[in-house]
């Protein structure tokens, strides 16, 4: 059986992949076409007779999160447009009764447990089409009750079938808070049926782990988190939207989350027969394919954050050249904006004993370091990776880095940065 999962060994899976795929995947306008459309629901419903996921193949979907260095997914059970993804016995609404006919939670789960996956259980708890909707719900009390004890029963329902997984990721909240939600007693529930079950934050309590969405902000005070980003910029599939992330942006999301001890969780929007887009599988296979050799600058890192008012508990700084991240006694410099054969570091507060340059043949560094300033020389020209190149610094103890706006660190109090608050980061 799996090790279940703590709040602090979840800080540790780093990278993630969740998957938006249902109804509106055929629409191919996103996942909320129906909801921003105003789409009738006979009419939606419909699509149903269409829905054959005849290229859904949740092998290849884990084996692609496997290559891309993924170390868990969050498969959408069931999105806001109420369709579900599983059999379920309470309701006609979902893919046993489509042309699908398949279990594709099940599927996706045996895969997932099949490579070692963690495996995350998406589950709206708005549903647009069921009745009564939450609009009902707002108006009408007696319509509240029953669609609060609806939603109480798909979420029982999907722990039950699927024992054990390890997150319980709600979303689609609108639009009641925790005690609209009664969310005490769904997470009760479900740990009275899986008791090591994590949560998210998004039934109106804290959870296990906060989820910021579109952003890489770190909760503060800190506690274990996870940014869900999209590849593209919508969930589900879209045939126009093309504005596709670069591997090395997905190398920058992995720096920012890997400093400050977070997960990302990555989107893969399947199209309508469920086949993966061609973009999407060649930018996660050339992060794996760097992940293979620069995954220690990445995975099982420390905080390595820096503050702009005030030092505080931060040891880490900024460069122009790109982000670092550190573990143990380790610096890495992710340098993706390669500034040729030499170059200096400064702000290294500790002995440097080595320079590497990462790779699949990694190669030692010439450098000399003179008080905080580290000069490497005899790097190439250009870049040597087409991803994203890593320089490792092996220090004397954990490394720390202090620069400050100045070009000495003053002897007097002083802001790091910013001597007033600044509005560029996310609170």
């Amino acid at each position: 059986m799996t090790t279940p999962l703590t709040p602090s060994t979840f800080s540790k899976l780093r990278y993630g992949m969740i998957i938006h795929y249902g109804l509106y995947s055929l629409l191919e306008r996103g996942e909320w076409a129906l909801n921003r459309e105003r789409i009738a629901p006979d009419e939606y419903r419909a699509l149903m007779s269409r829905f054959t996921a005849e290229h859904f193949d949740a092998e290849a979907l884990c084996d692609l999160a496997v290559r891309a260095g993924m170390r868990y997914i969050c498969f959408t059970t069931m999105h806001h447009d109420g369709f579900r993804l599983y059999d379920t016995k309470l309701s006609t609404y979902g893919v046993m009764h489509s042309a699908c006919r398949r279990d594709l939670v099940g599927e996706v789960y045996a895969a997932a447990r099949k490579r070692g996956l963690r495996i995350a259980m998406y589950h709206t708890l708005n549903s647009l089409i069921d009745e009564p909707t939450a609009v009902d719900a707002l108006e009408d009390p007696a319509a509240k009750k029953t669609f609060i004890a609806n939603t109480h029963a798909r979420i029982a329902e999907i722990a039950e079938n699927y024992k054990p997984f390890d997150v319980m990721w709600y979303d689609g909240w609108w639009p009641f808070n925790a005690e609209g939600w009664e969310a005490e007693k769904m997470n009760a529930a479900v740990r009275q049926i899986q008791p090591h079950t994590l949560f998210n934050g998004r039934n109106g309590l804290a959870g296990d782990f906060s989820t910021p969405e579109g952003h890489l902000g770190a909760p503060k005070p800190w506690r274990p988190w996870e940014a869900c980003m999209t590849l593209n910029n919508n969930w589900g599939y879209h045939r126009g939207d093309h504005d596709w992330k670069t591997p090395g942006q997905v190398v920058d999301m992995l720096a920012t989350v890997a400093a400050d001890n977070g997960n990302l969780l990555l989107n893969v929007g399947p199209k309508g027969d469920g086949s993966i887009p061609q973009a999407t599988i060649e930018i996660l296979e050339a992060v794996g394919g760097w992940l293979r050799y620069a995954g220690e600058a990445i995975y099982d890192t420390d905080r390595f954050t820096f503050g702009l008012m005030e030092r505080g508990d931060h040891r880490g700084d900024w460069c122009h050249h790109g982000p670092f991240t550190a573990s143990g006694n380790n610096l890495y410099l992710m340098a993706r904006r390669w500034p040729g054969p030499e170059f200096a570091v400064g702000g290294i507060q500790c002995k440097v004993n080595a320079v590497t340059l990462l790779g699949e043949q990694p190669r030692a560094v010439k450098f000399q370091q003179i008080a905080d300033r580290t000069l490497l020389s005899g790097l190439p020209e250009l870049p040597p990776d087409p991803v994203c190149p890593v320089l490792r610094f092996e220090c004397d103890r954990p490394p720390s880095m202090y620069l400050t706006g100045g070009m000495r660190i003053p002897k007097v109090p002083h802001p790091p940065y910013d001597p007033c608050p600044s509005d560029l980061a996310h609170g």
